[in-house]
């Protein structure tokens, strides 16, 4: 965004230089990228002078060119001076680009005047045309100056040349109040007050509209908002009479510096003003209003409608448009249409000042891919008290630069008036939050130059009013950080000494035991994800666990595809699966700790943290020494186990899982809570994201993981003892799991069988009916001393009578 020093200066008086001016911006959070130098002809004339035309006579060699004499008035013989301009003559006074003068061309470029011969005769500078010096655009012949300008005088004290210093200030999207120079102004004036309190001029000037009075009631049109919600205030007025030219010098000067190409001067007064106080305007010539009303509604979806620029554009219903009787005029907050603009022809004109719904200004823009200054500042919110009052500064600007009179009252629709801010200011938190003790009368100080009304003091804090124009500063953090930025970050000092405290935090906190298992899965080969948590509520389509009713929606969804939270990690990392694999990337291991989101009520929404991971393809890269080895329900399970292994958590129930997202699965639940729940992904799910290949996925219960963590270290010392192994092959009914097979094993002696692992499955012909072998390998050690031949063969036997009475199981 681009600031007028001297513009700046006619809202407050200030003394301090654009240098010092541009730090003073920064230090508020208005950082100043750039200070560039504006002239209302660039180069200011400097190298350009007067000089008087003592000979002119036809170039020998040239039959359109003349060979002069000119007198520079420097006290030195005439210099010649080729020109060939058809009304050079002699005795007039000329403007002369002498020897090392660099001009600018109207594309910006320059060129440096420099002795030459021109068809054999020399040349020693250039008598010049005005649109060569950028005083004009003729370039009919060389400007001649009356009598009375002397020889030698320098240019630029004939002309009125302005310079101006252009601060290119790096303005945040929360910073809609400083979208003007009145806003940077107000910015200013409160950074001023706070380095320089001895500043006895630090108040803000603003434009007067005392003389704004209606002077006939001629030309009156009614206005219809349909819909408040959209439109919360609507302004206008006519003006008639008008006579549509060009813009004075100083207008066009002032917008030219802020790069605003001029226009007109009823275009050009609303830009003034859309710059000036930061509330856009429109003009509409009255003459092409069809009807005595101006509508604000939607219309169609569909419609067709020709913008300023002569493009057609379809329209949504969910445009605000101003129309006539016969359709739409402008597309609202946006961009004007091309059949009711301001032309030379126009002789009145209604003038319209508005607050629309920043929402759906930018939606719409979004959608029309139309980016203009006007929706840059509906976009972000602009100062809905300030409709009326912009409406009036345009409209007297109009009749200085146009004439006219006003014909109506001004119209202004605002049912529902935007209220301001209450915030109740703890010193306390002002305090802890900036870390160093302001004196309560800096804080009321910074609160008053910024506008923020305190309504009641007490020795905790302080009731405040927060004007509606600062959209980004709602919550009593937000008032902080205006006081700290008012106050200044550099003068927050840091002590010699630090005094650093040692936090006996616990070690369950979730990002330490983040940290753990993301340590963990890394050193195993996966990678960290991280995906929106906006998606699209077509996901919740591919399977019947999520609920569409408790999608909680965006209210400024930037596109259909991304209008809803995310009700599981597991369609994101999809979208990442099929990314990779559509370039051949197919062996992923991935995890992605965030959170999911659900409506529970209308206004009562739900989040929850998971731990999401991801497997597919092979587990390892292939190479001369190994063969592919697939990711399979087992070795993904073992991932999972392992995270639970490392947390210290081995108490927890395996059961079935009914999630439809998979194809087979399994749940880890501790008492009634889930913690965990993994298995293969439904191709028809994973064919929704064109994969093929298998995907395996496992969803940990963050929230309910944390308090079944103990704080305590638990260790245990390195048996000194041998340990000693026996396989067994047992003939069991089909129906029996593993899990009953290792609870029957480890309670048959849990101190000394440390380890029950199955090595082997086989179901074949050549067993019973219903039958199926399991081997089983054991691991017996005892923790005090070394286990003899018969104590290992007592412990065999009585683990082979559990079997056989706990599970019918029987030694093959």
């Amino acid at each position: 965004m681009q600031i007028s020093y001297n513009w700046l200066k006619e809202f407050i008086k200030i003394e301090t230089s654009p240098e010092d001016t541009a730090q003073i911006l920064t230090d508020l959070g208005l950082e100043v990228e750039g200070i560039e130098c504006f002239e209302t002809v660039k180069g200011g004339l400097e190298g350009i002078i007067v000089g008087h035309v003592l000979e002119c006579e036809k170039h020998p060699n040239a039959d359109k060119l003349s060979v002069t004499k000119v007198d520079l008035g420097d006290g030195k013989p005439p210099v010649q001076i080729v020109c060939g301009a058809p009304n050079v003559a002699a005795g007039q006074k000329v403007l002369v680009a002498t020897i090392g003068t660099t001009l600018y061309t109207e594309d910006g470029e320059s060129f440096k005047i420099k002795k030459g011969k021109i068809r054999g005769e020399e040349s020693f500078g250039m008598i010049c045309a005005e649109d060569e010096l950028g005083l004009g655009k003729s370039h009919d012949g060389i400007m001649v100056l009356s009598d009375d300008a002397v020889p030698g005088m320098p240019a630029a004290q004939l002309f009125d040349i302005e310079s101006d210093q252009i601060l290119e200030i790096g303005l945040t999207p929360n910073r809609a109040d400083a979208m003007s120079h009145f806003g940077v102004a107000r910015d200013l004036r409160a950074g001023i007050l706070q380095r320089f309190p001895e500043f006895p001029h630090a108040e803000l000037i603003t434009p007067s509209t005392f003389k704004f009075k209606v002077e006939q009631r001629t030309l009156k049109y009614d206005i219809v908002v349909e819909d408040a919600a959209q439109t919360p205030r609507y302004c206008g007025v006519t003006i008639s009479g008008v006579e549509v030219k060009d813009s004075p010098a100083w207008l066009q000067n002032r917008l030219k510096s802020i790069g605003i190409a001029p226009k007109n001067n009823i275009v050009d007064a609303t830009n003034y003003v859309l710059h000036e106080l930061g509330q856009p305007l429109h003009a509409f010539d009255s003459d092409r209003i069809k009807g005595n009303k101006i509508y604000v509604k939607n219309v169609e979806n569909g419609t067709k409608f020709v913008t300023l620029d002569g493009v057609e554009r379809e329209l949504s219903n969910e445009d605000i448009m101003i129309c006539d009787d016969y359709g739409p005029m402008c597309i609202a907050g946006i961009l004007g249409g091309e059949n009711s603009a301001v032309t030379e022809k126009t002789t009145s004109i209604f003038l319209e000042s508005a607050y629309f719904n920043p929402v759906s200004i930018r939606k719409t823009a979004k959608r029309l891919g139309i980016s203009t200054d006007a929706s840059f500042r509906f976009e972000r919110g602009i100062d809905a008290h300030l409709t009326d009052y912009a409406l009036k500064r345009a409209a007297l600007l109009i009749q200085e630069l146009a004439g006219g009179a006003i014909t109506s009252d001004v119209v202004d629709i605002y049912p529902k008036k935007v209220e301001d801010f209450s915030v109740f200011l703890s010193f306390d938190n002002v305090f802890k939050i900036i870390g160093a003790e302001i004196s309560k009368e800096t804080i009321k100080r910074i609160l008053a130059s910024l506008d923020i009304k305190i309504n009641s003091v007490s020795d905790l804090g302080l009731g405040l009013t927060i004007p509606a124009y600062r959209v980004d500063v709602q919550r009593e953090i937000d008032v902080v950080e205006e006081i700290l930025r008012v106050y200044g970050f550099n003068n927050i000092k840091i002590p010699a000494k630090l005094k650093a405290t040692i936090a006996n935090s616990s070690r369950t906190e979730s990002f330490k035991v983040e940290n753990i298992v993301t340590n963990q899965l890394i050193s195993q080969g996966f990678n960290e994800i991280m995906n929106n948590s906006l998606t699209t509520p077509k996901y919740s389509e591919l399977a019947t666990d999520f609920d569409p009713n408790k999608q909680v929606h965006i209210l400024n969804a930037l596109s259909s595809d991304l209008s809803v939270m995310r009700q599981s990690l597991l369609f994101g990392g999809l979208e990442t699966i099929s990314f990779n694999i559509n370039r051949k990337n197919s062996d992923l291991k991935l995890f992605e700790c965030g959170k999911i989101y659900e409506r529970i009520d209308t206004a009562v929404f739900n989040e929850w943290k998971h731990l999401g991971l991801f497997a597919t393809g092979n587990a390892h890269e292939t190479a001369w020494n190994s063969s592919e080895q697939p990711i399979d329900f087992y070795l993904f399970k073992g991932y999972v186990d392992a995270i639970f292994s490392r947390l210290g958590i081995n108490k927890y129930e395996v059961r079935p899982n009914d999630e439809d997202i998979f194809a087979e699965s399994v749940a880890y639940y501790i008492g009634q809570n889930k913690v965990a729940s993994f298995g293969l992904v439904k191709k028809s799910i994973a064919k929704a994201f064109d994969i093929k290949q298998d995907v395996f996925y496992g969803g940990i219960f963050w929230d309910n993981i944390l308090p079944v963590l103990s704080d305590k270290i638990k260790y245990k010392e390195i048996v000194k003892y041998p340990a000693v192994k026996r396989d067994l092959a047992l003939l069991i009914n089909k129906e029996i799991t593993f899990e009953q097979l290792y609870k029957t094993v480890k309670k048959t002696d849990t101190n000394r069988i440390k380890e029950v692992s199955l090595f082997d499955v086989y179901e074949g012909d050549k067993l019973p009916e219903n039958k199926k072998s399991y081997a089983i390998s054991l691991k017996i050690q005892d923790n005090d001393k070394t286990l003899t031949d018969s104590e290992v063969e007592n412990i065999i036997e009585k683990l082979i009578q559990n079997l056989e009475q706990e599970v019918q199981a029987q030694l093959r």
